[in-house]
């Protein structure tokens, strides 16, 4: 997938500052703690948002 919307960066990053222990490099298990600890109505965005914060913790992690 290309560019990313400014509201999943922006979203995914605010839940990356606050949060930064809860998520890890899987993607399934990102997406069971967006489930439990944000309010996000569409399974859409969930799915988007978990797959960009999966994407910064890999490239992170490679660097």
């Amino acid at each position: 997938m290309g560019i990313k919307p400014s509201y999943i960066k922006s979203l995914g990053t605010e839940l990356l500052a606050k949060q930064r222990d809860n998520f890890s490099n899987s993607f399934d298990e990102n997406k069971q703690q967006l489930g439990a600890s944000a309010v996000i109505g569409s399974k859409r965005v969930r799915n988007r948002v978990a797959g960009y914060i999966t994407r910064k913790i890999n490239t992170k992690r490679r660097s």
